[in-house]
């Protein structure tokens, strides 16, 4: 599925756009699964397990900025979970044995979708190699005007950055404290039914949308099979085992030595990642977002 060029660029940059992964048929399914889901947040006026929501959402005007565990609320997502063609890419990234998380739908919406500040995935959940990548599927184009994601390239080979507030974990990076040249970052940019692979550690953010159109970016977590995780280890052996979406389980954990910063104590505000941020002092992309350039 991806070229050898792919997996070098991935190794080098620690992410990658692949185009036309996802078809026509398959995008068409998850807009009206996510519109479906949409509707019903009318009748929702907090936080929810389904539902993170944006402020000044109502009945009238409903404003979601993310699904929670879309898979588990409608098939059109259970699909994309095994999805041939992305279990293909991650078996080219990192050999047969691959193993799902969890997954999210991040929505925003035209002129207002909230941002989310630089972080690195791998500060919430550090596991014993760093063979993991979030796979996001892109159910609407997606550019530098409605919030495309942002990576810095090679962050992923560099360190575990701070993400603590006040001496406790907020999931974000203060943007002036640690000397990351967040100019550099590039824009994942690309049609729907294409997808983004970042690699765990990558530093990573998006922009508010600034555009009319909507942005609604598909997010599954995924791991090679012998990455166990240092927190939050399997309570359910059948549950743990049922994630495995291709190959053979084990039970060696395979061992590298990579950067490790456990997320204690934990967020004052629990939920979801932007919860998380309401802590961060400083925030970058309440300013005006430096010129990027585009990923290719």
């Amino acid at each position: 599925m991806l070229s050898r060029a792919d997996v070098e660029r991935y190794n080098r940059d620690g992410f990658i756009v692949v185009p036309n992964v996802v078809s026509p048929a398959e995008v068409e399914a998850l807009r009206r699964a996510t519109d479906e889901i949409v509707e019903k947040s009318r009748s929702v006026t907090t936080h929810s397990e389904i539902y993170d929501l944006e402020s000044g959402h109502t009945s009238t005007m409903p404003r979601v900025r993310r699904i929670k565990t879309p898979d588990k609320w409608h098939p059109a997502y259970a699909a994309m979970v095994r999805h041939p063609g992305i279990i293909e890419c991650l078996k080219d990234l990192w050999g047969p044995n691959i193993r799902y998380d969890l997954a999210k739908l991040n929505l925003k919406s035209a002129g207002f979708g909230s941002p989310v500040e630089w972080h690195q995935d791998w500060a919430f959940y550090p596991h014993t190699n760093d063979d993991l990548a979030a796979v996001g599927v892109m159910i609407d184009d997606i550019d530098e005007h409605n919030g495309a994601m942002m990576v810095v390239p090679g962050s992923h080979k560099g360190p575990v950055y701070d993400h603590r507030a006040d001496g406790r974990f907020c999931g974000g990076m203060e943007p002036n404290r640690d000397g990351v040249d967040f100019s550099k970052a590039q824009y994942c940019s690309g049609k729907a039914g294409s997808i983004t692979i970042h690699h765990v550690r990558a530093i990573h953010g998006s922009a508010p949308n600034s555009s009319n159109r909507q942005r609604r970016f598909f997010l599954m977590q995924y791991r090679a099979a012998d990455a166990w995780p240092l927190i939050q280890v399997p309570q359910n052996w059948d549950a743990w085992t049922s994630q495995l979406v291709a190959g053979e389980e084990t039970l060696t954990p395979r061992m590298i030595n990579v950067p490790v910063r456990l997320p204690f104590p934990v967020a004052s505000n629990q939920g979801s990642i932007y919860e998380n941020q309401r802590e961060l002092k400083t925030r970058f992309f309440d300013e005006a977002t430096p010129a990027k350039r585009s990923a290719t």
